[in-house]
C-alpha cells in the first residue's frame, strides 16, 4: 500500500553536531540573527526566528573540537532556511558581504534563487527565497523543471533600494 505524507507536513528544525558552541553562535545568532530560546550550559543552544520554540538546534555532545565532516561523506549536504522574500534575501546578503563573511555560491533555480556558504564547522547552508508559484518553470506535462543557472547578485541586491 502507497503512503503519502499528510499535506502540511513540514520539516521542523535541524539539529547540529557543533565543535565549539560559540564559534557556531556567532554565525547562526550573531550574523545570521535567529534568537537564542533555551541554552544548556556549555553543551547546547536552541535558536528560532520569532516565537517558535528552535529551527536550529546546536551541540556539541559528541563534536567538542572535532574536525568538520568529510565532504565525500553521506551526511548532511546544507540547512536551507527560506527568506518570506526578495528583500530579505537580499537584506542577509548584504549583511554577509558587509561581514566579509565567504560564499560557496549563488543560484537561480527557477523556484527559487539563493546563495550557498558554510557555518564554522563547514555545514552547509542555503538561504533563500521562493519565487511566486505562477513564475515557476514548469514542462509540457506539468513537472517543475527545476534548474541551476547563475543568480543576478546586482539585480538582488537593487531589492534594497526598490
Amino acid at each position: 500500500m502507497n503512503y503519502t505524507v499528510p499535506s502540511g507536513t513540514r520539516i521542523g528544525h535541524v539539529h547540529l553536531k557543533v565543535s565549539d558552541l560559540d564559534k557556531a553562535l556567532s554565525f547562526y545568532k550573531d550574523l545570521l540573527g535567529f534568537q537564542i530560546k533555551q541554552r544548556y550550559g556549555t553543551q547546547a543552544v536552541f535558536l528560532a526566528a520569532d516565537n517558535y520554540h528552535h529551527h536550529i538546534g546546536l551541540n556539541t555532545w559528541y563534536s567538542k573540537n572535532a574536525q568538520p565532516a568529510p565532504v565525500h561523506a553521506a551526511g548532511l549536504f546544507h540547512t536551507a532556511i527560506l527568506y518570506q522574500t526578495r528583500k530579505e534575501l537580499a537584506t542577509i546578503f548584504k549583511r554577509l558581504l558587509d561581514a566579509n563573511y565567504p560564499f560557496t555560491g549563488f543560484a537561480d533555480h527557477g523556484v527559487s534563487e539563493a546563495l550557498y556558504l558554510n557555518d564554522p564547522d563547514e555545514n552547509g547552508v542555503e538561504l533563500y527565497w521562493d519565487k511566486p508559484y505562477e513564475q515557476w518553470p514548469f514542462d509540457a506535462d506539468g513537472n517543475i523543471n527545476m534548474y541551476t543557472h547563475e543568480l543576478d547578485v546586482n539585480s538582488l541586491l537593487a531589492e534594497l533600494n526598490a
